[in-house]
């Protein structure tokens, strides 16, 4: 039988080494993982057609790290409006090796202050 005094530290040790197995687990599963390197250039605004306009950005991924070709990721924007509060939204796209084009449309009244990568989402490395 265990006595009472040897059962909370027992209790004690079995939550400590639950957790550095938990810790050890996910420091090997975050070493499998990269990210792929992103970037925004070039970005313009259309001029308005049919009450629109498209905003348009050129991205550059690096994805040498990853094993996959593609992956999700997101931009996240200002928009601005003349007769509404500025408003900040995330727009989520698919990124590719190399340079890709991503676009999206907006209300012939509305501008896209500022913009920037928001979210890139883990891909497993090349071995």
């Amino acid at each position: 039988m265990i006595s009472r005094t040897l059962l909370p530290a027992m209790l004690a040790s079995a939550v400590l080494l639950s957790g550095l197995s938990q810790a050890l687990l996910s420091q090997a599963t975050a070493q499998q993982l990269c990210k792929p390197a992103l970037a925004l250039k070039g970005a313009r605004t259309s001029d308005a057609r049919n009450q629109q306009r498209t905003w348009t950005g050129i991205l550059v991924a690096d994805a040498s790290r990853c094993s996959t070709t593609s992956g999700p990721f997101e931009i996240q924007f200002t928009r601005l409006k003349e007769i509404a509060p500025d408003l900040r939204f995330t727009e989520r796209f698919t990124w590719r090796p190399g340079q890709t084009e991503v676009s999206l449309d907006i209300w012939w009244d509305e501008w896209l202050q500022d913009y920037r990568i928001a979210h890139v989402a883990s891909c497993p490395c090349r071995d």
